[in-house]
């Protein structure tokens, strides 16, 4: 099950006090902060927590998966994560 947006709202809401609409205020900042930083092709470092990067891929030869034929693909931006350490870590201490 993922964390959903709704659930990080009311996880900051018990654990701070805030109000419902202090919360989801301070979610939606936070978002378009990160949104806006990766737009313009800088990363994201949180401590403790990971890295988002924006990596530039060309363009390629591809397949049509429902057809078979080929097709050429755009050049993209794509948005990747990678986990600090700490984060690695704490998640496999409990495997």
């Amino acid at each position: 099950m993922a964390l959903t947006k709704t659930e990080l709202i009311d996880s900051i809401q018990e654990r701070i006090g805030f109000p419902r609409n202090k919360s989801s205020e301070i979610v939606e900042i936070l978002l378009e902060i990160f949104k806006e930083t990766l737009e313009n092709g800088e990363d994201v470092l949180i401590s403790g927590f990971g890295k988002f990067c924006v990596k530039d891929k060309s363009a390629r030869r591809g397949r049509n998966p429902a057809t078979g034929g080929d097709m050429m693909l755009d050049q993209r931006r794509v948005v990747t994560f990678k986990c600090s350490s700490v984060l690695r870590n704490k998640i496999n201490d409990g495997v």
